[in-house]
């Protein structure tokens, strides 16, 4: 990992994509909060950082701690960079930090059952780890999402009375929120995306 304090390029990045306006905070479900023109301003000020940022400059934001791998995740969100895909899903594998959702919002959008598979490496390594109650609802939560948009049916088995929800649900009774609801805000914060990158696409220079 790669410490913007003692690193002159990741802060440089830092200061130009991830701090602005507390953008690191706002993104995630404080985003569904915002309106009116405070919205307008943010979704903007979103779009063009995505236009601005390179592939190079987002590796190095993926390489940084939270706040830099929650922005990437968004950024890559808004652009539609499949091409961190694999990136994504080290990161979600590895369950590092406070920055999980923005992975699954991320492979969300691209929304595609290499995607859901990713979601479900997640789902196989960690369920089975009462010790390790982490981002697993946000990840289940996610891939009922996807299953609603490709019309799939890939948290079923999870599900199944013997099905590892049900099994890590029974360990876990203090961590456990209702993956259905959890997956309302998945729906919202991808609609968000959506929108976000219908912008990028609208106004991406032509050549």
């Amino acid at each position: 990992m790669r410490y913007a304090s003692r690193d002159p390029e990741l802060m440089d990045l830092v200061r130009r994509f991830v701090t602005p306006g507390r953008r690191y905070m706002r993104l995630g479900g404080s985003s569904l909060r915002l309106s009116g023109p405070e919205r307008d301003l943010f979704v903007r000020e979103l779009v063009q950082a995505a236009r601005e940022i390179t592939p190079r400059e987002l590796g190095t934001l993926f390489e940084g701690g939270w706040r830099e791998r929650r922005t990437a995740s968004w950024l890559v969100a808004v652009a539609g960079r499949t091409e961190f895909r694999s990136r994504i899903g080290e990161l979600l594998l590895a369950s590092g930090g406070p920055y999980q959702g923005s992975l699954c919002i991320a492979l969300a959008t691209f929304g595609t059952s290499e995607d859901a598979d990713l979601l479900c490496q997640y789902l196989d390594r960690y369920l089975p780890e009462p010790d390790l109650p982490w981002d697993q609802t946000a990840v289940f939560s996610t891939l009922l999402h996807l299953d609603a948009v490709l019309g799939t049916e890939r948290a079923a088995p999870y599900l199944a009375a013997d099905g590892l929800w049900q099994q890590w649900t029974a360990t876990t009774p203090n961590t456990v929120r209702d993956p259905q609801e959890y997956q309302q805000i998945v729906d919202q914060l991808c609609s968000f995306a959506s929108e976000c990158a219908e912008l990028f696409a609208r106004t991406e220079p032509r050549n």
